[in-house]
């Protein structure tokens, strides 16, 4: 199976390239601190959580602190899974 840009981080997980610790490890970075650039997983794919989160208008409107922390990280976690990571 070949996985050049159209695979979604999801089929990548799914075909054992990117581990479930590695994008949970991409959240965590990303919640850490928004500007810490593309994440880099051990395959050489990347994908920028910052410019998919500013890309989508709908996270404008969730909100990232306090008790709906969780909803936002749930809502993170689908749009990075569906997201297409570059390879370098």
């Amino acid at each position: 199976m070949s996985f050049r840009g159209a695979s979604t981080l999801a089929d990548l997980r799914k075909a054992g390239v990117v581990t479930s610790q590695e994008i949970s490890g991409a959240i965590d970075v990303y919640l850490r601190d928004p500007m810490a650039g593309p994440y880099r997983f051990d395959s050489g794919h990347s994908v920028d959580i910052a410019a998919l989160v500013n890309a989508t208008p709908a996270f404008g409107a969730v909100d990232r602190s306090g008790p709906q922390e969780k909803a936002f990280r749930t809502v993170l976690a689908a749009a990075v899974m569906s997201a297409h990571p570059t390879l370098l």
